[in-house]
């Protein structure tokens, strides 16, 4: 397995850490190979969790920029509910707002 001096790009590196997760399922691979490839696999995991970070921290910035107090969770009514009926029913009476 070769490495470059730089990192991969996050979606290089999810390919190839799915790759190595497939090849160490099937449990083929000598000792010594499958921990070299495993511990590929950490490398590959901790930089694909610092992108996924980093954008998240990006888009939390971009939220803010634009006057926005910030993320929220989502927490959607459960279907059939008279909230979400309500929703559904005030939202078809009211014009689009563009």
């Amino acid at each position: 397995m070769a490495r470059d001096s730089e990192p991969p790009e996050f979606e290089q590196a999810l390919a190839e850490l799915e790759q190595l997760v497939e090849t160490l399922e099937h449990g083929d691979l000598p000792l010594e190979e499958a921990l070299r490839r495993f511990e590929r696999g950490v490398e590959l995991t901790r930089h694909c969790q610092t992108a996924l970070k980093a954008a998240q921290q990006r888009v939390e910035i971009l939220l803010r920029r634009n006057g926005e107090p910030g993320p929220a969770p989502f927490e959607p009514a459960p279907e059939g509910s008279e909230e979400t009926a309500g929703r559904a029913a005030a939202q078809s009476r009211e014009p689009a707002k563009l």
